[in-house]
Protein backbone atom coordinates (compact mmCIF):
# COMPACT_ATOMS: atom_id res chain seq x y z
CA UNK A 1 0.00 0.00 0.00
CA UNK A 2 1.28 3.48 -0.85
CA UNK A 3 2.34 5.50 2.17
CA UNK A 4 0.44 8.75 2.61
CA UNK A 5 2.69 11.45 4.09
CA UNK A 6 1.44 13.83 6.74
CA UNK A 7 0.07 16.84 4.88
CA UNK A 8 1.69 19.50 7.08
CA UNK A 9 5.16 17.97 6.91
CA UNK A 10 4.83 17.24 3.18
CA UNK A 11 3.86 20.84 2.50
CA UNK A 12 6.95 22.09 4.35
CA UNK A 13 9.12 19.85 2.17
CA UNK A 14 7.30 20.83 -1.02
CA UNK A 15 7.53 24.54 -0.28
CA UNK A 16 11.24 24.33 0.45
CA UNK A 17 11.92 22.53 -2.83
CA UNK A 18 9.86 25.01 -4.84
CA UNK A 19 11.62 28.07 -3.42
CA UNK A 20 15.06 26.56 -3.92
CA UNK A 21 14.27 25.52 -7.50
CA UNK A 22 13.09 29.07 -8.25
CA UNK A 23 16.40 30.43 -6.90
CA UNK A 24 18.66 28.43 -9.25
CA UNK A 25 19.63 30.20 -12.47
CA UNK A 26 19.39 27.82 -15.46
CA UNK A 27 22.89 28.68 -16.68
CA UNK A 28 24.40 27.33 -13.44
CA UNK A 29 23.45 23.85 -14.67
CA UNK A 30 24.36 24.57 -18.26
CA UNK A 31 20.71 24.75 -19.28
CA UNK A 32 20.40 26.90 -22.44
CA UNK A 33 17.99 29.82 -22.21
CA UNK A 34 15.29 29.54 -24.84
CA UNK A 35 13.17 32.66 -24.67
CA UNK A 36 11.13 34.05 -21.82
CA UNK A 37 10.30 31.78 -18.88
CA UNK A 38 6.95 31.82 -17.12
CA UNK A 39 8.55 31.21 -13.73
CA UNK A 40 11.97 32.11 -12.27
CA UNK A 41 14.69 29.51 -11.89
CA UNK A 42 14.63 25.98 -13.19
CA UNK A 43 11.70 24.10 -14.64
CA UNK A 44 10.75 20.90 -12.87
CA UNK A 45 11.94 18.76 -15.74
CA UNK A 46 15.32 20.53 -15.78
CA UNK A 47 15.89 19.94 -12.09
CA UNK A 48 14.70 16.33 -12.29
CA UNK A 49 17.10 15.65 -15.16
CA UNK A 50 20.03 17.34 -13.41
CA UNK A 51 19.39 15.29 -10.28
CA UNK A 52 18.73 12.04 -12.15
CA UNK A 53 15.25 11.79 -10.64
CA UNK A 54 12.02 10.79 -12.33
CA UNK A 55 10.02 13.88 -13.30
CA UNK A 56 6.84 12.19 -12.10
CA UNK A 57 8.34 11.46 -8.70
CA UNK A 58 9.84 14.94 -8.33
CA UNK A 59 6.51 16.51 -9.26
CA UNK A 60 4.84 14.47 -6.53
CA UNK A 61 7.44 15.76 -4.06
CA UNK A 62 6.60 19.36 -4.95
CA UNK A 63 2.91 18.59 -4.68
CA UNK A 64 3.30 17.10 -1.21
CA UNK A 65 2.16 13.68 -2.42
CA UNK A 66 5.31 11.57 -2.55
CA UNK A 67 6.39 9.04 0.06
CA UNK A 68 9.67 9.30 1.94
CA UNK A 69 12.48 10.01 -0.58
CA UNK A 70 15.71 8.08 -0.22
CA UNK A 71 18.94 9.63 1.03
CA UNK A 72 20.36 9.25 -2.48
CA UNK A 73 17.47 11.22 -4.01
CA UNK A 74 17.79 13.97 -1.40
CA UNK A 75 21.54 14.27 -1.89
CA UNK A 76 21.09 14.41 -5.67
CA UNK A 77 18.52 17.18 -5.35
CA UNK A 78 20.74 19.06 -2.88
CA UNK A 79 23.65 18.97 -5.34
CA UNK A 80 21.51 20.10 -8.27
CA UNK A 81 20.01 22.91 -6.20
CA UNK A 82 23.43 24.01 -4.89
CA UNK A 83 22.22 23.85 -1.28
CA UNK A 84 24.49 24.89 1.55
CA UNK A 85 25.37 22.35 4.21
CA UNK A 86 22.74 23.87 6.53
CA UNK A 87 20.09 23.76 3.78
CA UNK A 88 21.04 20.18 2.92
CA UNK A 89 20.58 19.13 6.54
CA UNK A 90 17.24 20.96 6.63
CA UNK A 91 16.10 19.09 3.51
CA UNK A 92 16.89 15.75 5.16
CA UNK A 93 15.08 16.73 8.37
CA UNK A 94 12.01 17.79 6.40
CA UNK A 95 11.98 14.45 4.60
CA UNK A 96 12.34 12.53 7.87
CA UNK A 97 9.40 14.48 9.29
CA UNK A 98 7.27 13.42 6.30
CA UNK A 99 8.27 9.81 6.84
CA UNK A 100 7.75 9.87 10.62
CA UNK A 101 5.36 12.77 11.36
CA UNK A 102 4.86 11.64 14.94
CA UNK A 103 8.37 12.96 15.65
CA UNK A 104 7.70 16.33 14.08
CA UNK A 105 6.02 17.80 17.13
CA UNK A 106 9.38 17.67 18.84
CA UNK A 107 10.11 16.81 22.47
CA UNK A 108 7.29 16.92 24.97
CA UNK A 109 6.73 20.45 26.22
CA UNK A 110 5.61 21.71 29.56
CA UNK A 111 2.09 23.12 29.09
CA UNK A 112 1.91 26.86 28.57
CA UNK A 113 1.73 29.43 25.82
CA UNK A 114 2.84 27.79 22.58
CA UNK A 115 3.98 24.74 24.55
CA UNK A 116 6.67 26.87 26.16
CA UNK A 117 9.55 25.10 27.90
CA UNK A 118 10.52 26.07 31.41
CA UNK A 119 14.03 26.67 32.64
CA UNK A 120 15.50 24.42 35.28
CA UNK A 121 16.48 26.13 38.54
CA UNK A 122 20.11 25.40 37.68
CA UNK A 123 19.94 27.30 34.38
CA UNK A 124 18.06 30.18 36.01
CA UNK A 125 20.81 30.44 38.62
CA UNK A 126 23.44 30.37 35.86
CA UNK A 127 21.83 33.35 34.13
CA UNK A 128 22.05 35.42 37.31
CA UNK A 129 25.73 34.58 37.73
CA UNK A 130 26.77 36.18 34.43
CA UNK A 131 26.51 39.89 35.29
CA UNK A 132 28.78 41.06 32.45
CA UNK A 133 26.98 39.04 29.76
CA UNK A 134 23.51 39.81 28.42
CA UNK A 135 21.91 36.36 28.60
CA UNK A 136 18.50 35.37 27.23
CA UNK A 137 16.96 31.88 27.32
CA UNK A 138 14.83 30.91 24.33
CA UNK A 139 12.41 28.08 23.67
CA UNK A 140 12.67 26.25 20.30
CA UNK A 141 10.06 28.64 18.85
CA UNK A 142 11.91 31.63 20.37
CA UNK A 143 9.66 32.39 23.31
CA UNK A 144 11.79 34.30 25.82
CA UNK A 145 11.64 31.98 28.82
CA UNK A 146 14.32 33.62 30.94
CA UNK A 147 16.93 36.37 31.04
CA UNK A 148 19.32 37.95 33.46
CA UNK A 149 19.08 41.63 34.33
CA UNK A 150 21.46 42.69 31.56
CA UNK A 151 19.72 40.52 28.98
CA UNK A 152 16.42 42.14 29.94
CA UNK A 153 17.99 45.60 29.81
CA UNK A 154 19.34 45.00 26.28
CA UNK A 155 16.37 43.27 24.63
CA UNK A 156 13.34 43.87 26.80
CA UNK A 157 13.61 47.25 28.41
CA UNK A 158 10.01 48.01 27.53
CA UNK A 159 8.74 44.80 29.13
CA UNK A 160 8.53 43.89 32.82
CA UNK A 161 11.35 41.57 33.84
CA UNK A 162 8.88 38.95 35.08
CA UNK A 163 7.29 38.69 31.61
CA UNK A 164 9.77 35.98 30.63
CA UNK A 165 8.55 33.78 33.48
CA UNK A 166 4.82 34.26 32.95
CA UNK A 167 2.32 31.85 31.42
CA UNK A 168 2.49 33.89 28.20
CA UNK A 169 6.14 34.89 27.73
CA UNK A 170 7.07 37.30 24.94
CA UNK A 171 8.21 35.79 21.68
CA UNK A 172 11.45 37.19 20.25
CA UNK A 173 10.33 36.87 16.62
CA UNK A 174 6.92 38.37 17.34
CA UNK A 175 8.50 41.35 19.11
CA UNK A 176 10.80 41.95 16.17
CA UNK A 177 7.93 42.15 13.67
CA UNK A 178 5.09 43.65 15.70
CA UNK A 179 6.59 45.84 18.42
CA UNK A 180 7.82 49.28 17.25
CA UNK A 181 10.25 49.57 20.16
CA UNK A 182 11.85 46.22 19.36
CA UNK A 183 12.04 47.13 15.71
CA UNK A 184 13.75 50.46 16.35
CA UNK A 185 16.22 48.77 18.69
CA UNK A 186 18.03 47.13 15.74
CA UNK A 187 20.15 49.31 13.47
CA UNK A 188 20.05 46.59 10.80
CA UNK A 189 16.45 45.53 11.21
CA UNK A 190 16.03 43.80 7.84
CA UNK A 191 19.12 41.66 8.45
CA UNK A 192 17.96 40.79 11.96
CA UNK A 193 14.47 39.96 10.67
CA UNK A 194 15.89 37.62 8.02
CA UNK A 195 17.98 35.85 10.65
CA UNK A 196 15.00 35.45 12.96
CA UNK A 197 12.84 33.89 10.25
CA UNK A 198 15.71 31.71 9.00
CA UNK A 199 16.31 30.44 12.53
CA UNK A 200 12.61 29.69 12.99
CA UNK A 201 12.58 27.86 9.65
CA UNK A 202 15.61 25.86 10.79
CA UNK A 203 13.59 24.28 13.63
CA UNK A 204 10.38 24.02 11.58
CA UNK A 205 11.29 20.55 10.29
CA UNK A 206 11.37 19.16 13.82
CA UNK A 207 8.27 21.04 15.00
CA UNK A 208 6.26 21.02 11.76
CA UNK A 209 3.36 19.11 13.34
CA UNK A 210 3.35 21.21 16.52
CA UNK A 211 0.20 23.39 16.59
CA UNK A 212 2.27 26.01 18.40
CA UNK A 213 4.36 26.61 15.27
CA UNK A 214 1.26 26.88 13.07
CA UNK A 215 -0.31 29.37 15.50
CA UNK A 216 2.81 31.50 15.71
CA UNK A 217 3.33 31.59 11.95
CA UNK A 218 -0.36 32.23 11.31
CA UNK A 219 -0.55 35.09 13.80
CA UNK A 220 2.61 36.76 12.51
CA UNK A 221 1.65 36.30 8.85
CA UNK A 222 -1.58 38.21 9.54
CA UNK A 223 0.08 40.84 11.71
CA UNK A 224 3.13 41.57 9.53
CA UNK A 225 3.49 41.61 5.75
CA UNK A 226 7.26 41.62 6.27
CA UNK A 227 7.08 38.35 8.17
CA UNK A 228 4.73 36.79 5.61
CA UNK A 229 7.10 37.76 2.79
CA UNK A 230 10.19 36.38 4.50
CA UNK A 231 8.48 33.19 5.67
CA UNK A 232 7.32 32.46 2.11
CA UNK A 233 10.93 32.62 0.92
CA UNK A 234 11.86 29.62 3.14
CA UNK A 235 15.20 31.01 4.38
CA UNK A 236 17.15 28.52 6.49
CA UNK A 237 20.14 29.39 8.62
CA UNK A 238 21.79 28.13 11.78
CA UNK A 239 22.34 31.42 13.59
CA UNK A 240 24.97 30.28 16.05
CA UNK A 241 27.17 33.37 16.29
CA UNK A 242 27.68 36.85 14.90
CA UNK A 243 27.21 40.49 15.81
CA UNK A 244 24.01 42.26 16.80
CA UNK A 245 23.97 45.99 16.18
CA UNK A 246 21.63 47.96 18.40
CA UNK A 247 20.62 51.57 18.87
CA UNK A 248 19.69 51.32 22.52
CA UNK A 249 17.31 53.97 23.89
CA UNK A 250 19.40 54.40 27.06
CA UNK A 251 23.04 54.05 25.97
CA UNK A 252 22.97 54.56 22.21
CA UNK A 253 25.10 52.56 19.78
CA UNK A 254 25.76 49.04 21.00
CA UNK A 255 27.57 46.35 18.98
CA UNK A 256 27.48 42.99 20.75
CA UNK A 257 29.04 39.70 19.73
CA UNK A 258 26.63 36.84 20.29
CA UNK A 259 26.83 33.08 20.68
CA UNK A 260 23.94 30.64 20.86
CA UNK A 261 24.37 27.61 23.12
CA UNK A 262 21.97 24.67 23.28
CA UNK A 263 20.93 23.59 26.75
CA UNK A 264 21.86 20.09 27.98
CA UNK A 265 18.22 18.99 28.22
CA UNK A 266 18.29 18.77 24.38
CA UNK A 267 14.66 19.83 24.09
CA UNK A 268 15.52 22.59 21.62
CA UNK A 269 15.86 25.38 24.19
CA UNK A 270 18.98 27.51 24.03
CA UNK A 271 20.83 30.47 25.48
CA UNK A 272 21.57 33.66 23.56
CA UNK A 273 24.70 35.19 25.10
CA UNK A 274 25.78 38.72 24.10
CA UNK A 275 28.92 40.59 25.11
CA UNK A 276 30.99 43.55 23.95
CA UNK A 277 34.60 43.54 22.79
CA UNK A 278 36.68 44.48 25.85
CA UNK A 279 37.85 48.09 25.79
CA UNK A 280 35.46 49.10 23.01
CA UNK A 281 32.92 51.91 23.12
CA UNK A 282 30.21 49.24 23.21
CA UNK A 283 31.90 47.71 26.26
CA UNK A 284 31.67 51.07 28.03
CA UNK A 285 28.03 51.41 27.02
CA UNK A 286 27.19 47.88 28.16
CA UNK A 287 28.87 48.48 31.53
CA UNK A 288 26.87 51.67 31.92
CA UNK A 289 23.66 49.79 31.14
CA UNK A 290 24.61 47.07 33.62
CA UNK A 291 25.23 49.64 36.34
CA UNK A 292 21.72 50.98 35.89
CA UNK A 293 20.21 47.56 36.58
CA UNK A 294 21.92 47.19 39.95
CA UNK A 295 19.68 49.66 41.75
CA UNK A 296 16.49 48.31 40.13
Amino acid sequence: MTETPSRTEAEHLAGFLRTRRAAVAPDTLGVPSSGARRVPGLRREELAEAAGVSLTYYTRLEQGLATHPSTQVLDALARALHLSSVERGHLHRLARAVHAPSRAAGPTATPGARGTRRLTPQVSALLDRMPDVAAVALSPLQDIIGWNRLGHAVLGGGLPEEAAYSATPPNKVALLFTDPAARSLHREWEHEACLAVASLRYVSAVFAADPALARLVGELSLASTDFARLWAEHPVQLCASGVKRFHHPEVGRLDLDYQVLHLPEEDGSRLLLMHAVPGSASDDALRLLASRTISD
